[in-house]
């Protein structure tokens, strides 16, 4: 949940993401197919709440969370529910972005949301106050980290390694994506694999390619060293031609 790319690969589009915790926190269940509502989704579930930091549905909605808004902010619980159960119900719903403008966001501790859906590109975000919706172009890259975790001067020079590989002579291909997320880049503190003294490290990274007729989801649990993929159909083609 504190690192995201968005890459568009011809007819393709490439979601990723890894998962930095802190290392005394209970590692999630693996990922499985739920149904909600009659609608069948995939992810990993959260061991502490109950909800996840990245879902993809049979719709062909993929929907991904990001700790913090804009800024690093003061965290002050007692919440009145997980952000990863208002992901759930973000991705859930018939019409997320519209459902995200109407739902009741008092008391929610502040995130971001990377939501793909009808070939559209969101980014949702609740700072604790107010409400925002960008949306951005789904035929350009794009890359997103967590505001709690990273600092503005951290966060652009991760856009400037991003910028470099997608820019590089070498075909973008789904493993190629996968090795960016998975490399420290010669920094435990700061790179895509982190392992701080604080405690902080990477646990996971979750990968969806979404296709006009499939998700094809995987899931690398990288405390466990164990391997998840599942593809599921989708019910109507969501990427624009």
């Amino acid at each position: 949940m504190c690192t995201v790319s968005f890459l568009r690969v011809n007819e393709s589009v490439i979601i990723t993401s890894n998962r930095d915790e802190h290392r005394d926190r209970e590692n999630s269940a693996a990922p499985a197919v739920y149904n909600h509502s009659g609608m069948k989704m995939i992810y990993p579930k959260d061991a502490k709440a109950g909800g996840t930091w990245f879902v993809a549905g049979e719709q062909g909605t993929v929907a991904v969370l990001l700790n913090g808004a804009f800024e690093s902010h003061i965290a002050r619980p007692p919440y009145r529910k997980s952000r990863g159960l208002i992901l759930l119900e973000i991705a859930g719903a018939n019409q997320p972005v519209l459902f995200f403008s109407e739902m009741n966001l008092n008391g929610i501790e502040p995130f971001t949301v990377v939501l793909f859906q009808s070939g559209e590109l969101h980014e949702l975000r609740w700072d604790g106050n107010a409400r925002y919706n960008r949306k951005l172009n789904e035929y350009e890259n794009h890359i997103w980290a967590s505001a709690t975790l990273y600092s503005p001067d951290v966060i652009e020079h991760r856009k400037k390694l991003f910028e470099q590989f997608i820019h590089s002579p070498m075909e973008i291909t789904v493993s190629r994506v996968y090795d960016f997320h998975a490399n420290n880049h010669g920094d435990d503190e700061n790179g895509f694999i982190i392992n701080r003294q604080t405690g902080m490290k990477t646990f996971s990274i979750t990968q969806a390619i979404i296709d006009p007729e499939t998700i094809a989801f995987t899931h690398a649990d990288l405390l466990q060293d164990k391997q998840f993929a599942e593809t599921m159909p989708v019910k109507r083609a969501t990427i624009k031609s």
